[in-house]
């Protein structure tokens, strides 16, 4: 990629509109990075260690939290690092990088929460037959899939940017190299490259979030057919945790695409809500609205008590 580019770095200008408040996000963003990063260790660790969370259901969840913490980890340590008061610049090569991983990891935990959905559809609709149907070889699919999937859309948003030529301005008017900031400053035609980006990124997401939305009316038609209202209640409580996830996650893609006028603080945001906040919610949901999750937590507390006493 080198031999398509005359930079050799680009320079994160950081969050639109924020000049002057860099010591105050740095501890805000700082503090949220690393209790996400706690949380979903924990969660893992609990997920892991507890023999009755060895289910379809909880190796998603372990998954999630690995992906809740590399995803923020690809753009979070970088704008740490300037907001810090250290440089801006960003190597062409760690662009590319972040680019890829950013994209590879969004999309992969996209296609994880609608294997969530189709495994929470199995045990609401087909409770006897949930671990037929979702038996080891099946998830392992399931999650392979939504890797290679993951990793060919970023292949391709990624192809596509960089084939461009940069040899103008590095100035990168946002906190880490993403498709809309990057290709204002391309030497060549972008359109291209912008048509793919916005049908790529939109078609994903789509396709996805009907996956989730055909996933949960069957689980609301099936919970609706229970005739007791403790039944409705158990089969609810099993993947509310999940659609509150869900909605954190996709929530605020709905609010910035929605807008008339796109405003560019707000873009910022809301890319700072999904990189960082929705990945340390999903910890809270989980540990909070789970109570097999609380029970192993709490072993795993206790277990680590044990072990500093002695």
């Amino acid at each position: 990629m080198r031999n398509h580019t005359e930079l050799r770095e680009f320079i994160l200008l950081g969050i639109p509109q924020t000049e002057g408040m860099e010591t105050v996000l740095f501890v805000i963003f700082s503090l949220i990075y690393l209790f996400t990063l706690l949380g979903n260790l924990l969660i893992l660790t609990a997920v892991v260690s507890s023999s009755t969370l060895h289910t379809p259901m909880y190796f998603f969840l372990g998954l999630l939290s690995i992906f809740d913490m590399l995803f923020p980890s690809v753009t979070c340590p970088k704008m740490l690092f300037y907001l810090s008061g250290q440089s801006h610049a960003i190597s062409y090569e760690g662009c590319v990088a972040q680019l890829f991983f950013y994209h590879f990891l969004g999309s992969t935990e996209g296609c994880l929460y609608s294997a969530m959905a189709y495994d929470r559809f199995v045990a609401i609709c087909h409770p006897l037959r949930y671990m037929l149907i979702m038996r080891p070889g099946v998830c392992v699919s399931l999650v392979m899939a939504a890797c290679l999937v993951g990793c060919l859309h970023a292949t391709i948003l990624t192809s596509f940017t960089f084939q461009l030529t940069y040899c103008g301005s590095n100035l990168v008017d946002y906190f880490f190299c993403d498709i809309p900031a990057l290709l204002p400053l391309a030497c060549a035609d972008s359109s291209l490259a912008q048509r793919v980006g916005s049908t790529n990124v939109g078609f994903l997401a789509l396709m996805l979030w009907f996956s989730v939305c055909v996933s949960y009316t069957r689980i609301g038609i099936a919970i609706l057919r229970i005739r007791s209202a403790e039944g409705r209640r158990k089969a609810f409580s099993t993947c509310s945790a999940h659609l509150t996830a869900i909605l954190c996650a996709y929530g605020p893609v709905i609010i910035i695409y929605l807008q008339p006028t796109p405003n560019p603080l707000l873009g910022a945001m809301v890319q700072i809500l999904n990189n960082i906040v929705s990945p340390m919610l999903n910890s809270l949901i989980y540990s909070l609205r789970n109570k097999e999750v609380k029970s192993s937590l709490k072993r795993v507390f206790r277990h680590l008590v044990f072990i500093s006493l002695e």
